[in-house]
């Protein structure tokens, strides 16, 4: 098809320069490279966040076990079972992430006209994106507490009671 158009614009005007021919689905993809890499580079940033929340929200929970192991060690030489632990210890960690949560809530309202205006397909009240990206950080979260939970559960009472 390329050859007939060539040979279309000739016989109209033979002084036209015909200096190349692009696809209109390669002109848009040109066109929004500097979207796509905004883009992308907000995907790399946002998992860059969400990893080092995880981290840092282990490297919490694994200071606070450590600093409770003595109080474990106890509650279970008194007859506490590896489940009540586990439930004790992520029940702490999620009620962190609750408050995280409620705190954000009012700062996400606040900016959310600035999200809206810089994301595409995102509107003010959007509350799809808003619960997903808050079930995904309970979720991270969950997934960071849990290795700590399970360390504290692994308590022997005996070494923990000597461990002060």
């Amino acid at each position: 098809m390329v050859g007939a158009v060539r040979q279309a614009i000739r016989g109209v005007g033979s002084d036209a320069p015909i200096m190349g021919f692009r696809s209109l689905a390669e002109e848009v993809n040109n066109s929004l490279a500097q979207e796509r890499m905004v883009a992308e580079l907000s995907t790399l940033f946002g998992l860059l966040a969400l990893i080092l929340a995880s981290v840092g929200l282990y490297g919490l929970m694994m200071y606070t076990v450590a600093r409770r192991t003595g109080e474990i060690g106890i509650r279970m030489a008194l007859g506490a079972r590896g489940p009540q632990i586990l439930r004790m210890v992520l029940r702490e960690s999620l009620e962190l992430v609750a408050i995280g949560v409620l705190m954000g809530i009012p700062l996400l309202f606040v900016l959310m006209r600035l999200i809206s205006a810089q994301l595409y397909g995102i509107t003010e009240g959007d509350p799809l994106t808003t619960s997903t990206a808050m079930a995904l950080q309970a979720t991270i979260a969950a997934i960071a507490t849990y290795v700590p939970a399970r360390r504290a559960t692994k308590v022997d009472p005996m070494v923990a009671l000597r461990y002060e």
